[in-house]
């Protein structure tokens, strides 16, 4: 188990966390690939600039929820500096990697917002990334740290297809 962590540092590191991570590879890396140069979509513009916007939004309200948990139970996202407690409350209720989902969903807001299939080709190589991360490191690291518990959890939560209820566990 990790050693407890401040209040403090745990906003400061999580927040930090924030904008090194998903800031880079769902912000940065996006604008370097596609200029966040806007694409005219002729009579379907409206359409598409909202349902962009929307996958953007709810991805960034999703991260910055699925953020805020791990400062709440005093740790960080951060393999370098867990939470003392498997977070298993709000987002992750419904969803294992709700992080990564959200990524996702930032990015390829920005794929069709900006008419960019190489953001495409990067949200499939990131998402290839990310299912290697968790299977090779954060799924074995999870159990070998929280046993019984984590195995519990993720037997009833599903790690990228939401559940439709809340698991109460």
């Amino acid at each position: 188990m990790a050693p407890s962590t401040s209040p403090a540092r745990a906003w400061v590191g999580t927040v930090l966390f924030l904008f090194l991570a998903p800031g880079v590879v769902a912000g940065f890396i996006p604008w370097l690939i596609s200029g966040w140069r806007w694409r005219d979509w002729g009579s379907a513009a409206g359409i598409v600039a909202v349902s962009s916007w929307i996958a953007i939004g709810v991805g960034v309200a999703f991260l910055l929820h699925a953020f805020a948990l791990f400062a709440l139970h005093r740790g960080t996202p951060a393999p370098i500096a867990p939470t003392q407690t498997l977070v298993v409350t709000g987002v992750y209720r419904f969803v294992r990697n709700p992080m990564y989902l959200s990524v996702l969903s930032i990015i390829l807001g920005q794929a069709l917002l900006f008419a960019s299939w190489a953001l495409v080709i990067y949200a499939l190589l990131a998402l290839t990334a990310v299912v290697a991360f968790v299977k090779g490191y954060e799924e074995p690291t999870l159990t070998e740290t929280y046993g019984e518990q984590y195995l519990t959890y993720r037997r009833n939560v599903p790690g990228w297809w939401p559940r439709l209820t809340p698991w109460h566990g």
